[in-house]
C-alpha cells in the first residue's frame, strides 16, 4: 500500500496533468515507441494512430491517481487489461520500459520537482506489480488447462467459410495435432500475424464463435475498410495456411443460472461472441427464456442467421428479433423490423428483475441500446458488454 504523503503528493498533482489531457499520453507513446520500436510489436498501431490508446492511457491515470486510497474500485478494469495483456503475452520487464518512459514524459512535459517524480515512481510500480502478478496467474492457468499452453501456437486454417459479404469464418486446428484448451463463452482468441518479412507483428482479438469442442477453435472476421489484419484473412488467407494464437483469454463471459432469463443482444459482427453464448445455452439445454436481438445492414450483411435459428429451435422458450438498417428489396421474410434497434417489441422483458443482458457490436449502438436498458430501469449490474478497443459503453 502506498503511504499517505505518497497519496497526497500525488492528488496534488493530478490538476496539472488533466491541463495536458491526452497530449500528455501522446508524448508518452511517441518517446516509448521511439526508443523502443520492438514495442510496436505489442502495441495496436491503427489504435495509435487513431487517438484512442492515447485518450484511454490517459483516462486510466487520472481513475489511478483519484482512487489511490480506493483501489478494488479499480479491479474490475484491472482484471479486462489483464486479460488483454495476457492475450498479448505482455513480459514483466515490459513494465519497465512503460514505467521508466512515463516518469521522464511527466518530468519533460511538466517538471514538477522530484517529490512528485518519486511519488508517481512508487504508485506505478504498485499498479504494476498488480498486473505482473495478476497476469502471471492468468499463463499459468491457461498451460495448466487440457490442452493449455502459453505464448503463441501455431495453428492451421482448416477452413474458410464466407457467412456474408463483410463476415468470413475462420476454423483453426492446432498444427501439433494435439488438444485445445476450453474456453469461456464470450472469450476471444488473438491472432498473431507478421504479413511482411520486416514488420512488425500485428495481434488481433477475435470472439470465439462455437461452444467448446476440445479439438480447434472457429472465429469469424468483418472486413473493415482500413483493416491491415482482416484485409489479409479475407484476401490472402488460404486453408492451410499456419497463423499463430495466444490462449484464449477476456472477462465479459456468459456466467448465469439455469433459472435466470438471458437476452443476447448485438450488431454486425458483434454477434460472434453472442454465437458462443447461445450455443453453449443451447448445449446446456437452458430451461430460462433466451432471447436473441440482433440488428444488421441489411439481408447480405445478415451472417449466421440459419446457424442462430438452429441452435434456437433447441431451447424450450426461445425467441428472436431481427433489425434490418436499410433492407433490400428481396429481403422481405428476413427481418422482422426496419431502421434501428427499438426495444420497446421487449418491453415486458425490460422489466423482469432477474433477467441479463449481453451487449456487443459497435460502440455507438452498444451506447444506443445501453440508453434504452437503463431507461427502461434495467440495472448496470445485469448489463455486460464486450467492446474491442479502448472504449467504455456505460
Amino acid at each position: 500500500m502506498l503511504d499517505a504523503q505518497t497519496i497526497a503528493t500525488i492528488h496534488s498533482s493530478v490538476p496539472a496533468i488533466a491541463k495536458m489531457g491526452p497530449a500528455l499520453t501522446g508524448c508518452f507513446y511517441h518517446k516509448l515507441l521511439n526508443d523502443h520500436p520492438e514495442l510496436k510489436n505489442v502495441f495496436n498501431m491503427n489504435n495509435q494512430r487513431s487517438g484512442d490508446q492515447r485518450e484511454a492511457l490517459f483516462n486510466a491515470i487520472c481513475a489511478y491517481a483519484t482512487h489511490l486510497e480506493d483501489l478494488p474500485a479499480l479491479l474490475p478494469a484491472v482484471e479486462k487489461i489483464a486479460q488483454k495483456h495476457a492475450s498479448l503475452n505482455i513480459r514483466p520487464e515490459q513494465y519497465d520500459l512503460v514505467g521508466a518512459t512515463l516518469l521522464d514524459t511527466i518530468k519533460e512535459q511538466l517538471n514538477p520537482g522530484d517529490e512528485v517524480l518519486a511519488a508517481w515512481g512508487k504508485a506505478y510500480a504498485l499498479l504494476a506489480q498488480v498486473f505482473i502478478q495478476r497476469e502471471e496467474a492468468i499463463y499459468q492457468a491457461s498451460e495448466q488447462k487440457t490442452g493449455g499452453w502459453r505464448g503463441l501456437r501455431d495453428f492451421r486454417i482448416r477452413r474458410i467459410t464466407p457467412e456474408s459479404s463483410v463476415i468470413t469464418s475462420l476454423e483453426l486446428v492446432p498444427n501439433d495435432g494435439q488438444p485445445v484448451a476450453g474456453f469461456l463463452p464470450g472469450q476471444y482468441l488473438t491472432l498473431s500475424l507478421r504479413l511482411t518479412e520486416n514488420g512488425f507483428m500485428q495481434h488481433r482479438q477475435y470472439s470465439l464463435t462455437h461452444a467448446p469442442d476440445g479439438k480447434g477453435y472457429r472465429i469469424a472476421v468483418k472486413r473493415e475498410a482500413h483493416g491491415t489484419v482482416s484485409g489479409w484473412l479475407h484476401d490472402c488467407a488460404r486453408v492451410g495456411d499456419i497463423v499463430q494464437c495466444s490462449a484464449p483469454a477476456g472477462d465479459v463471459v456468459l456466467q448465469t443460472e439455469p433459472a435466470t432469463p438471458v437476452t443476447l443482444i448485438s450488431a454486425g459482427v458483434g454477434q460472434t461472441p453472442m454465437l458462443a453464448m447461445l450455443a453453449v445455452l443451447a448445449q446446456q439445454q437452458h430451461p430460462a427464456a433466451v432471447t436473441w436481438l440482433h440488428a444488421a445492414e441489411n439481408g447480405a450483411q445478415h451472417a449466421f442467421a440459419q446457424e442462430v435459428a438452429t441452435l434456437g429451435a433447441t431451447l424450450s422458450h426461445f425467441c428472436s428479433h431481427v433489425w434490418y438498417r436499410q433492407p433490400a428489396s428481396d429481403d422481405a421474410g428476413q427481418y422482422d423490423a426496419g431502421g434501428v434497434m427499438d426495444l420497446a417489441c421487449v418491453s415486458a422483458e425490460l422489466s423482469q428483475p432477474d433477467r441479463e443482458f449481453w451487449l456487443c457490436g459497435p460502440l455507438p449502438f452498444m451506447q444506443f441500446v445501453a440508453r434504452q436498458l437503463l431507461d427502461a430501469g434495467v440495472t448496470t449490474d445485469r448489463i455486460h458488454y464486450e467492446v474491442f478497443g479502448p472504449h467504455k459503453v456505460l
